[in-house]
């Protein structure tokens, strides 16, 4: 019973004929849409209810809004100086309170 099965192991079995595949498109393409750039000027604080954001105030380089300085809301690590690529320059973040739990 062994035999047979090694018999059959080693037996050629026909390979498959594999069809072509139809022509894809390339991949690749990457769209970006439209940004605008902007420098941190000053980091003013940390907020968030866990302290995961930071707000700054920056300044547009180009575009229409340029030499404006905006207030926004980022997430992630950033230093004076960094780029920032603003897809919109028209909506600014509200001031932080400084009236906290227990600071009236």
């Amino acid at each position: 019973m062994e035999n047979k099965e090694k018999q059959q192991d080693t037996e050629k079995k026909p390979e498959r004929q594999r069809r072509p595949r139809p022509e894809q498109e390339k991949k690749g393409n990457v769209n970006f849409s439209f940004a605008t750039p902007a420098k941190v000027e000053e980091i003013v604080e940390r907020t968030g209810t866990r302290g995961e954001a930071i707000q700054i105030r920056c300044r547009v380089l180009e575009g229409r809004d340029k030499n404006k300085i905006l207030r926004r809301n980022i997430r992630g690590p950033i230093q004076m100086g960094d780029i920032l690529m603003l897809r919109e320059t028209e909506i600014e973040a509200r001031k932080l309170n400084k009236s906290g739990r227990g600071l009236g």
